[in-house]
């Protein structure tokens, strides 16, 4: 029944401006009103990482669910981990509206949000109150006007260190003037010195370590993979998730696409799983890898696997397929393993990365 109302709801949220429309699916989501899966995923999509068991590679990423206010329907809806964020140590109303623009005959949108959240203590609360259940990671950033964005991570670490299944560190938003500079090799080391060193400081008070995943954006340029790929190893990061919006415009034309902001969806497919495979090559396949970006189907998601991903995150997808999409993609993965003879969807990481890497980014 659920399935069939999430069929019929999706063309009347489309009718909607994309912001009232993704508010909508927030509070249904709350009111509990989603599909759940008809049946459990296949025991072969379970990955084991960072001393976690996965129920299955695929969970929705950051910007769907900004201040926790879903985690445990995320779950429900069949996902393996929920991310929640970005957020920022002070809420912000983010940029102007309107900035979310869909373009359908693409199955794309561009957003230039800019980081729009309640804050630490918004999310935080709600984590608080929450059953201590499943994966839920935290997807943290800086505000726009912080005097010390390096600072805003550690804060979001401290404030978020006893709720969080690990941390994603998000400096790839092309939203945030400036923000994006931080992949550069030497503030990258800066960053990453101070948020390593506050993660020491918690494991010496006695706390577990907490897995680290830095997310990278898919404009970075070719001759810089290898340099920040070293920085990363060097100071043993658990992960690294590739990639957020572009602000390339790859198969997209008129006016909307001329819109300020990330592109996402479709369009973003082949640049990010390009750029997946080039890190998946730089780090040796030594480094777990999150594959984002236009995936919109089961032949999409396996693809990013054999680019080089042990997990999967998607959101613009949902927009145009609906929430189905999540156990058609869980179908075709448990397909891809049995037909090929494997035990387990890990063992499928990879084995295209070299043919995905060697392709254009455009």
């Amino acid at each position: 029944m659920l399935n069939a109302l999430s069929n019929l709801a999706r063309p009347m949220l489309l009718a909607f401006e994309p912001e009232v429309a993704h508010e909508l699916t927030l509070r249904g989501l709350e009111l509990g009103v989603y599909p759940r899966p008809p049946s459990a995923p296949a025991r072969s999509l379970e990955v084991a990482l960072w001393g976690m068991a996965f129920p299955n590679p695929l969970g929705i990423a950051a910007g769907f669910d900004k201040d926790a206010r879903v985690p445990d329907a995320v779950l429900g809806l069949g996902c393996g981990f929920a991310e929640i964020g970005t957020t920022t140590p002070k809420a912000q109303p983010g940029n102007p509206a309107p900035r979310v623009f869909r373009l359908p005959s693409e199955g794309a949108v561009i957003n230039r949000l800019g980081f729009n959240n309640a804050g630490h203590a918004a999310a935080l609360e709600r984590l608080r109150a929450r059953p201590r259940r499943g994966i839920v990671g935290i997807n943290i950033g800086a505000n726009k006007d912080s005097a010390d964005r390096i600072a805003d991570y550690v804060a979001g670490l401290d404030a978020f260190y006893d709720v969080a299944s690990y941390f994603t560190v998000n400096i790839s938003s092309p939203n945030t003037p400036g923000l994006r500079d931080l992949q550069s090799p030497e503030a990258l080391e800066a960053l990453l010195s101070r948020i390593m060193a506050a993660r020491d400081a918690k494991i010496a008070e006695g706390h577990p370590s907490r897995p680290i995943v830095v997310k990278l954006a898919p404009d970075i340029a070719d001759g810089d993979v290898a340099e920040i790929a070293a920085a990363l190893m060097a100071h043993r990061v658990d992960g690294i998730a590739v990639s957020n919006t572009t602000i390339a415009r790859p198969g997209v034309s008129g006016q909307t696409a001329a819109e300020a902001g990330g592109l996402s969806g479709r369009p973003l497919f082949h640049r990010a799983t390009v750029m997946l495979a080039r890190v998946f090559r730089a780090t040796e396949g030594r480094v777990p890898l999150i594959g984002i970006g236009g995936i919109d189907s089961g032949e999409a998601a396996l693809a990013k696997i054999e680019a080089g991903a042990m997990l999967l995150q998607l959101y613009t997808g949902l927009i145009y397929e609906g929430p189905g999409l999540i156990a058609r993609i869980h179908a075709h993965l448990a397909k891809a393993c049995a037909d090929r003879g494997v035990a387990s969807i890990g063992q499928l990481t990879g084995t295209r990365a070299d043919e995905w890497a060697a392709r254009p980014l455009d």
